[in-house]
């Protein structure tokens, strides 16, 4: 295409006459359900808030880490980080799939500085067995 083809003029009627944008109509088909589901669930745990347990010492931390790791039982973690308002996140539940000094290998092999723990605590069974 050359200069004498093309001509700007005509591209500028057709884009403040003739075209008309549908603005967010022409993405509201993209949204399925489960997408508009999830996003409901994020901003409902968005809105929730996580009070701050009691920092524990590093030697609680310690004694608590080991024995859910020798007994293969799952515990409670609520780490130092917090959100840009300064709320707390979420309790993490997990096994302890490994520890060493300073790092916990936690569910999905993710690792967690030792200094990085709030408070921790041994997840209570819920599997009552037995007669009663």
């Amino acid at each position: 295409m050359n200069e004498k083809e093309f001509d700007l003029g005509i591209v500028k009627r057709f884009f403040e006459h003739d075209y008309h944008d549908r603005g967010l109509m022409k993405w509201q088909g993209f949204y399925l359900s489960d997408h508009t589901a999830a996003l409901n669930q994020q901003k409902i745990q968005d809105k929730q808030q996580y009070p701050p347990k009691p920092q524990q010492s590093l030697s609680i931390v310690g004694q608590i880490l080991s024995t859910a790791y020798t007994q293969n039982q799952p515990v409670n973690l609520q780490l130092n980080t917090v959100d840009q308002n300064n709320q707390h996140f979420v309790t993490i539940t997990t096994p302890i799939l490994g520890y060493n000094g300073a790092t916990i290998v936690i569910a999905n092999h993710q690792f967690i500085n030792i200094n990085d723990i709030q408070h921790i605590e041994l997840v209570r069974s819920t599997n009552w067995t037995g007669n009663q």
